[in-house]
């Protein structure tokens, strides 16, 4: 038989857990500001040029009815998947509105970074929002940090811009167009001399979140058999670290349709099983030896059943004979009672009981001694039980089972056929693809809505020719979805079948799409901690309300929206034909 082939593409999951973050040392010296940026899948806070010290999924596991100072948040919850249904998120989408849970991220952030708050947090904040997030969010956020916390001042900022001002710092004020997807959501954000546009800006309503859910979906209905097993926080480090964007998805499809490249490129991911069957099978060697010791047992066992039988039968024998001396003695009375004890009727019945045991216990005698001069193994006897002698041995070797036997006998053809842990593989071939496309190919989830490359077009047409050359000359790639293998590559020919023939674009991605916004917002805190341009301060605050907004070179812009007027009724009298076909509904003349 040939030697088994290596396992090829074979990983494990790490299933990683959390630890409770620790409390950490005020900051006494400079400007003591803090940095939170509030993303819809993960919360990061620091304090301003220090770096992002705490790093935790925006959830909070509380029970229905529980007292607050039972819920966990972010990492003080080891593993997700035992509460999954009892995670709760501030968010909808990517705007938070339970300002509740909202509330219990704020206490653990500014209890982990060792704010000595008594009743209030002297230190000023820099929050991070959405685009054009609503007037009543920013509100229901701004009395948050005002009313709750008391801080002294606080500025609002979007993510994306923060992220692309703090990769291009040495061309301020730069322009571009930025593609910052997100767990929720994907935005196209147009910056123009370092000015947010936010009449163009679009959002597309996909991003990890519907990756997430979509590829377990594929893998339930693939794997039917381990759907307790694929869990989110599994899919999840499936989708992080095994997904790729391809450039040509249709050309990509084709080559999976090899066989020697999906033997080449498949991942197996190898899901925890039991190896106690395999622990069973063992060399046949082994496996002899043990039967051996085994059948020693079992014929010890028997044998000292035989001499325990022998020293009963002997003993009933010489009481037998002693009643049988009675009569020969002539006492009648002690033999008659001695026969009712017995059980028996006269004395032929004692004769022939006592002819019969005496033939028995010779038969017992000759077998002991036959087997303690013979010193080779003997198959043991079944005469007397052998359900009996099973049970014995089980006794013996609590190891020992009935049908072990047979699975010892089985063993070796299911070793050479099967192996267990393949059983408990999952293979991503084109799954690792597919997820991701739906960025660009929304319908494969069923979204009704254009993808990535279709927003980005209409978004550039609605400027004049020049302005999109200022454009795509800076595309700017950020947020954590942009971290596939590949996602560049996609952009890239993209924009080249979109644009003119001989145009020029360039695109580049954030050095660290996932904490770029807390360091862009940091950058930005640190160079405006004097100033009061883009804080609002509390007295802004109580004077014109938590609406309020002061912009800056990263915030969102106030925007007049014009709506169009409804269409006046008309007062001319219909038609003949009108009449006839239109419904007659009493109409109130107003002035």
């Amino acid at each position: 038989m040939a030697a088994p082939r290596p396992a090829v593409n074979v990983f494990t999951f790490r299933d990683a857990q959390t630890s409770p973050d620790p409390v950490q040392e005020p900051v006494t010296e400079g400007p003591a500001i803090i940095v939170l940026d509030n993303g819809s899948f993960q919360l990061r806070a620091g304090w301003a040029g220090k770096g992002p010290s705490l790093q935790l999924r925006s959830v909070v596991a509380r029970s229905r009815g529980g007292p607050r100072s039972l819920s966990r948040v972010g990492n003080d919850i080891p593993n997700l998947e035992p509460l999954r249904w009892l995670l709760r998120t501030p968010f909808d989408r990517n705007l938070p509105v339970n300002l509740e849970l909202q509330e219990l991220l704020c206490d653990h952030v500014f209890q982990k970074l060792g704010v000595a708050s008594q009743g209030y947090v002297d230190h000023p904040v820099v929050f991070t929002e959405a685009p054009c997030t609503p007037l009543h969010v920013r509100q229901m956020v701004a009395e948050l940090l005002f009313e709750c916390y008391r801080v002294p001042k606080v500025s609002f900022g979007i993510d994306g811009l923060y992220s692309f001002n703090h990769n291009h710092k040495c061309l301020s004020p730069a322009s571009g167009l930025i593609v910052s997807s997100g767990y929720h959501c994907t935005h196209i954000l147009p910056v123009l001399s370092g000015r947010f546009d936010a009449k163009n800006c679009k959002r597309v309503n996909l991003g990890g979140f519907n990756a997430v859910t979509y590829l377990q979906r594929l893998l339930h209905l693939k794997y039917p058999g381990h759907v307790s097993a694929i869990t989110l926080s599994r899919v999840e480090e499936i989708l992080h670290d095994h997904c790729y964007v391809p450039e040509d998805y249709m050309e990509e499809l084709q080559k999976w349709r090899c066989p020697f490249y999906y033997e080449e490129n498949v991942h197996k991911m190898q899901l925890p099983f039991s190896n106690k069957l395999l622990g069973s099978v063992a060399p046949s060697e082994e496996k002899q030896e043990r039967r051996q010791q085994q059948l020693r047992r079992l014929q010890e066992l028997n044998a000292r059943r035989r001499e325990e039988k022998l020293q009963q039968d002997q003993e009933r024998l010489d009481r037998l004979l002693y009643v049988q001396e009675l009569l020969e003695d002539g006492q009648v009375e002690q033999f008659h009672k001695a026969l009712v004890e017995l059980n028996m009727d006269s004395a032929e019945e004692l004769q022939s009981y006592i002819h019969k045991l005496n033939i028995a216990v010779e038969q017992s005698r000759q077998r002991v001694l036959a087997e303690a001069m013979d010193c080779k193994p003997q198959t043991p006897e079944t005469m007397g039980g052998e359900q009996d002698d099973m049970e014995g041995i089980s006794e013996l070797d609590p190891m020992y089972s009935e049908d072990q036997g047979e699975t010892e006998k089985a063993a070796p053809n299911v070793q050479a056929v099967f192996n267990i842990a393949q059983f408990h593989q999952m293979y991503l071939g084109t799954e690792r693809i597919r997820v991701p496309e739906i960025l660009f190919q929304p319908s494969l989830i069923g979204e009704d809505q254009a993808g990535l490359a279709e927003t980005m077009h209409y978004v550039l047409n609605q400027y004049p020719h020049n302005v999109q050359l200022e454009l795509v000359k800076n595309v700017f790639l950020t947020g954590g979805n942009v971290i596939y293998p590949g996602f560049r590559d996609r952009m890239v020919k993209e924009l080249l079948q979109m644009r003119p023939f001989g145009s020029f674009f360039q695109v580049s991605v954030a050095s660290n799409p996932a904490l770029d916004a807390w360091h862009g917002a940091s950058d930005w805190a640190l160079e405006n901690a004097e100033g009061e341009d883009g804080w609002i301060s509390r007295a802004e605050y109580e004077e014109k309300g938590g609406e309020y907004l002061k912009e800056h070179s990263a915030s969102n812009r106030y925007t007049a929206i014009h709506l169009p007027k409804p269409a006046p009724r008309s007062t001319a009298a219909p038609t003949v034909q009108e009449t006839e076909t239109a419904p007659q509904i009493p109409v109130t003349a107003t002035e």
